[in-house]
């Protein structure tokens, strides 16, 4: 944990693509020490200059690093990598995230079709991921039906977020964040419910498309909020 503000430090492996800026974004905005990870340094420190532009009174709360060194240096890793790399990803972090808590942010997209649910064997890809880590590590499933652009807006964004989990401490640590990152999460359970979730981000993107949208998404409706 950050001596400073006892707020967990967050790895963002991906963390140059648009999603994992967005959830940045948000996470620094709320107090947080961000670490972007990359393959490269070089990439990584883009990242992290576009996001001190976005936010200039982040600075020294981003850091650029390579994917070993912010999962190392971090409390709770997020995953924001396409499908196509997930398996070796998960497979490189295994002996880095051990007692660690990662967010699996994938969604299985198989192009062309990407707009058709198309699972993994698994069942999903943060099962897929669990299957890999085995007990030393846990999966959290979260933030697959979000929008970057619904996470670069000011205020709560005008959709909910899903999280699910083996265990109900991790889900509740993984809420926490959005609830402080000023996002609006639902506890989703078990882990094996991630394929409902993974795969709306199928039907999510159809609609876009029908619609001629960028950023559709979900709202739970009928539960009074805090």
């Amino acid at each position: 944990m950050s001596q400073e503000n006892q707020k967990p430090i967050i790895g963002i492996i991906g963390g140059t693509g648009k999603e994992g800026k967005g959830l940045a974004f948000r996470w620094i905005r709320a107090g947080y020490q961000v670490i972007i990870g990359s393959r490269t340094q070089e990439k990584a420190k883009d990242a992290v200059q576009a996001l001190t532009e976005l936010v200039p009174e982040a600075t020294g709360a981003l850091s650029a690093a390579l994917n070993e060194d912010a999962a190392q240096h971090a409390d709770v890793v997020i995953l924001t990598v396409p499908f196509a790399h997930h398996v070796d990803m998960v497979t490189f972090l295994k002996p880095l995230i051990r007692g660690k808590i990662l967010v699996d942010v994938t969604v299985p997209l198989v192009p062309p079709k990407v707009s058709m649910v198309q699972m993994p064997p698994e069942g999903s890809a943060a099962m897929q991921a669990q299957q890999i880590l085995g007990e030393e590590s846990e999966v959290v499933a979260a933030f697959q039906n979000i929008s970057f652009k619904n996470l670069l807006e000011e205020g709560v964004p005008a959709c909910d977020i899903l999280v699910c989990g083996r265990k109900r401490e991790a889900r509740e640590m993984v809420l926490s964040l959005i609830e402080s990152a000023d996002m609006i999460g639902w506890d989703a359970g078990y882990l094996e419910n991630s394929m409902v979730v993974e795969g709306l981000t199928s039907i999510l993107i159809g609609l876009n498309k029908k619609y001629k949208v960028k950023s559709s998404g979900i709202k739970i409706t009928g539960i009074p909020l805090d």
